[in-house]
Parts: structure tokens; sequence; C-alpha cells
């Protein structure tokens, strides 16, 4: 009798230890801000072949798109990926935004979905502040926004999610910010 607890405890400590190794091997492998920033630190696509730069940026794109709503907010303003991003040619910023655009704005759309009517009117005035503030864009800046061909593909993949993605009280009371991008682009065209 005693050799058959002696067996369980046995069979259940390596059912643990294996279920222990599963977890910390998946959580290794989850994408994390500073995991992305090094890679893409550690593989710098200059001098590299057109397949090297593309195999790249599409582990770095799924890197990104593995993050949460909030790491990806904290990756972007702490312009990380700024570098690596300028480094591209022009074709292959355009695809890594295809490859990244719509999960950023479908993570975005969902948050904006789970806050509070209050929480989100706080986020919409904030929002419509900072867009007030930025009205007045030096020509410098509406040239570069005329140039740039990614602009008009942020803008439409936005919208797209947006509209697609947004509940209906999420899209009343994000309104107020839709108006105001609207005077601002118009401003900058």
């Amino acid at each position: 009798m005693r050799s058959i607890w002696i067996k369980a405890a046995l069979l259940l400590a390596v059912v643990w230890l294996i279920a222990g190794g599963a977890i910390w091997w998946a959580q290794g492998r989850k994408p994390t801000p500073e995991r992305l920033a090094a890679y893409v630190d550690s593989h710098p696509i200059e001098g590299k072949s057109a397949n090297d730069r593309a195999e790249v940026i599409e582990k770095a794109a799924k890197q990104l798109n593995g993050l949460s709503y909030d790491e990806r907010r904290e990756i972007r303003f702490s312009r990380k990926l700024d570098g690596f991003f300028r480094s591209l040619s022009p074709d292959e910023q355009s695809r890594f935004l295809d490859l990244t655009l719509p999960e950023g704005f479908k993570q975005m759309m969902e948050a904006l979905n789970k806050m509070k009517p209050n929480e989100r009117k706080i986020f919409v005035e904030r929002t419509l502040n900072q867009m007030r503030r930025d009205e007045d864009i030096p020509e410098e800046a509406r040239e570069r926004f005329r140039e740039d061909p990614n602009t008009q593909k942020i803008i439409d993949q936005g919208l797209k999610s947006f509209y697609s993605e947004a509940s209906a009280d999420t899209k009343m009371d994000v309104a107020p910010i839709l108006e105001q991008m609207q005077r601002n682009l118009q401003q900058l065209r």
C-alpha cells in the first residue's frame, strides 16, 4: 500500500514538473516590448538581402501583434521601433503596416468598447485637447504628411476598424474625435 502512495506522489511530482516547464517555456516565448526592442536592435536590416529583410519584418510584426494593447502603447510611446521603421524602404514600411495595423486598431477598439462611459468621456476629452493643441501644424509637418504614402493607409485602416468593431456607444462617444480629426486633416491638405 505504501508503494502505491509513493508512486502516486512521484507521478504527481512529474506531472507538476512537466506543467511548470511548459508554463516557463510558454512565458519565455511570449512577446514583450523589451523582447521586441531587443529583437529589432539585434537584427538590423541594413545590408541584408531582400529575403532576410522580409524575414526580420515578418518576425517583428508577429511579435508586435502578440503584445497586449497596453504593451503596444508602451512601445509606441517609448519610440523603440522608430529607428527600425525608418530603416525600412517605403514598400517595407507599407508591408509592416499591413501586418500590424489591423491588429493594433482591433485592440484599440476592444479597449474603447470595454471602457466605462465615464472613462471613455475622459479619454475623448484628453484626446480632443491634444488634437486642438496640434491644430497649428508647421508647414514642414504638413509637407511630410502630404508626402507620406502610409498616412492615408493608417487613416483608412483606423476608420475601417472603428466602423466595423466599435460598439454603438463607442461610436457616439468618439464622434467628436472624428470631427476634430477631419478638421485637422483638412488643414494638412
